[in-house]
């Protein structure tokens, strides 16, 4: 449990124990399974689609012990011209498949984990609409729960939100497939012990999140609910952060610091009261002038949950340091792999443990 966030990975991350090693690659592997399902070919007649039947989606990427009981898709809200339809099809694409629910039905894997781990893992930013909804970086009251007394507070990004709630008459959105799939699921393993964890990558990352606290609303006496993200981009502001904390809900976030998608959109302004040495008086009140100025453009972020931050700059295994390199999911998955501690960042003849021959594009 402690691997999951039981503890807040305390004494876990630097350096980094091997078991929680483990289970970060082991996570990304539910996520690289995602990508590799998922239709890239904008001249296929089935672009933007699962290439693979349900059954066969871990198998063919090579995971096992888990089956997929949920295809999941996300719907953008962007409202198209008529004109749209004298463009190529993969211009029009509003619904897509972003990911999948599975469940462990291994018996030596339940064992180990001491419960049934239930899955969710979700890809990054593959559409020309998903693509403008990671424009829409404003951030909007965050409106999953209307019952929420302080969700008025509780703010997000706008494309992230609209890729989550939105649906079409053919297309459930987001939203309710995963509540419905997690509800089913719940129910069906009765008092078993369960646990959920959403994986994502980029936009998945952000996607994951806000679908973690969505789930931790409605389920009043929810199992225990990490998130184990990679390469995500800021989510939402300092309430919506506070609410994901109050609520319990544990938040790894795998952060390279040479990777410019982690530190978008808007602006990022600590708390002062999080600021614990602050020897310059200049400083802090050019901090509470920006808090004071910009908090009410929808432009204020906060950074969410505990960060395992790597660079590429220590790997010995990137020959170039490029936007594209620093944000692929394999990047972050040998970082991960070959990271020690702050002090010694990178253990030496670290080998790349994810040799698929299945190729990721590079930008998600």
């Amino acid at each position: 449990m402690e691997y999951h966030g039981s503890k807040n990975w305390e004494g876990l991350l630097d350096p980094l124990d091997e078991g929680l090693r483990g289970e970060i690659i082991r996570y990304g592997s539910f996520v690289e399974a995602a990508y590799q399902s998922f239709d890239f070919d904008p001249s296929s007649s089935t672009y933007a689609s699962c290439r693979y039947t349900k059954s066969t989606i871990l198998e063919r990427s090579g995971v096992d012990r888990y089956r997929v009981t949920k295809n999941l898709f996300a719907t953008s809200s962007i409202p198209l011209p008529r004109w749209i339809e004298k463009l190529p099809r993969w211009v029009q694409v509003q619904s897509s498949w972003i990911g999948y629910v599975a469940v462990c039905e291994d018996k030596n894997e339940i064992s180990r984990l001491g419960r049934r781990d239930i899955v969710i893992a979700l890809r990054g930013t593959a559409t020309c609409l998903e693509w403008l909804e990671n424009l829409r970086a404003t951030l909007t009251h965050c409106n999953v729960d209307n019952d929420n007394e302080k969700i008025h507070e509780s703010m997000v990004e706008a494309g992230v939100l609209s890729l989550y709630t939105s649906g079409t008459t053919k297309c459930p959105s987001l939203q309710q497939l995963l509540q419905q799939e997690i509800l089913r699921l719940l129910k069906l393993y009765g008092e078993e012990p369960v646990s959920l964890t959403f994986t994502g990558h980029s936009l998945g990352a952000s996607l994951a999140i806000l679908a973690a606290y969505d789930i931790k609303t409605i389920i009043k006496h929810s199992p225990h609910l990490s998130v184990i993200s990679f390469g995500g981009p800021r989510v939402g502001n300092r309430s919506f952060r506070h609410q994901l904390e109050k609520q319990g809900t544990k938040i790894l976030r795998i952060v390279n610091s040479d990777d410019l998608i982690t530190k978008v959109p808007g602006f990022f302004v600590e708390e002062s009261n999080d600021v614990v040495h602050e020897h310059n008086a200049r400083v802090t009140h050019i901090t509470e002038w920006i808090q004071t100025n910009v908090n009410d453009s929808r432009w204020v972020y906060a950074n969410i949950g505990h960060e395992l931050r790597l660079s590429s700059r220590d790997s010995l295994q990137l020959n170039s340091i490029n936007i594209a390199t620093c944000h692929d999911l394999k990047t972050y998955l040998d970082l991960v792999n070959g990271f020690v501690s702050s002090t010694c960042p990178f253990r030496a003849g670290a080998r790349k443990m994810l040799n698929k021959a299945t190729t990721i594009p590079s930008i998600k």
